[in-house]
């Protein structure tokens, strides 16, 4: 669950809203999110700095594919979407880990309208690089995604792409992966399992949640990638009835993908068009692919040598 509920309402009712909204504007920022551009308009001023420390940036010049208001206006959570001018509305949050998210699925809605040769899809998960080659992590919220890439990216042969949501591209013979945004909004709590990343995140600015943008070229020494070929996807369960590790069918993973409602709780849009796209996009990309299974209920370094092992084959 993603902690909020989304509206859908009209480009009528978008463009009063936003109308009205407009005067409370501080702060108008574009960001180019895998090169797209996204305006973040906001009045406030954590969200603003955080922003842009979180993403590419974007020249003025260039007109938005999707916008972004994320404002305070009375004393409830609400989240509005416009599926037609790709516009979301938030008000009255004071997450940014909601706002980057939303962000992030607003041009994923557009990505998946955007008809054209060469497809461009989203995944909630994170992506390493190793010896020029991917690996993924895809899992719901709490079974150790997180806590997992960083374990792998204290080992110099591993190169972060993106520890929470990147873009695929599918071709005839290869699957292509890229970044998602250029900084990690990183969890304090990845020190107390992966003592060598303290340093770094004790200088890290942290919001109520714990949470603050972190430079991952000084937190990886510079091992970062912008894209890499897919080669392995590891999926992730927690329960103790289930065994520790199996190799997946593409009906297995699909399967899994299905029950656990793509392991994206920051879907604007669930109807039964956009179930076909995502499941056709899982399907296919299933098909290419090596599927693993992995279940946390090992120590984190256990799973994380098994993930290794997958790797390194």
């Amino acid at each position: 669950m993603s902690g909020y509920e989304v509206e859908i309402i009209d480009p009528e009712s978008r463009q009063k809203l936003s109308d009205k909204l407009t005067e409370k504007v501080k702060y108008e920022l574009k960001a180019n999110i895998h090169g797209a551009c996204v305006k973040l308009l906001t009045d406030n001023k954590d969200f603003k700095d955080e922003w842009e420390d979180n993403f590419k940036f974007m020249n003025e010049d260039i007109r938005p594919h999707s916008k972004v208001f994320a404002l305070d206006e009375s004393e409830k959570l609400q989240v509005m979407y416009d599926p037609v001018g790709k516009s979301s509305i938030i008000l009255n949050c004071d997450y940014y880990g909601w706002v980057k998210s939303i962000a992030l699925a607003t041009i994923s809605d557009f990505f998946e309208d955007y008809h054209s040769n060469h497809r461009r899809y989203s995944v909630h998960g994170s992506s390493i690089d190793y010896n020029g080659h991917a690996i993924v992590i895809i899992g719901p919220p709490g079974t150790g995604k997180t806590t997992l890439t960083y374990g792998l990216l204290q080992n110099d042969d591993f190169n972060y792409i993106s520890d929470d949501w990147f873009f695929v591209r599918l071709f005839e013979n290869a699957v292509v992966i890229y970044s998602s945004e250029k900084n990690s909004y990183i969890r304090d709590d990845i020190s107390d399992v992966w003592k060598c990343f303290a340093e770094e995140i004790n200088q890290v600015k942290l919001d109520k949640k714990g949470r603050g943008i972190a430079d991952v070229n000084t937190l990886f020494n510079g091992r970062i990638r912008e894209s890499s070929t897919l080669k392995k996807i590891v999926l992730l369960e927690r329960n103790k009835e289930n065994p520790a590790f199996k190799k997946l069918s593409p009906d297995e993973a699909l399967n899994y993908m299905l029950n656990n409602d793509f392991c994206n709780p920051h879907q604007l849009i669930k109807d039964e068009r956009k179930f076909k796209l995502r499941k056709e996009f899982f399907k296919e990309l299933f098909l290419k692919l090596d599927v693993y299974l992995l279940n946390t209920v090992e120590t984190p370094q256990e799973s994380l040598d098994r993930i290794k092992n997958i790797a390194m084959v």
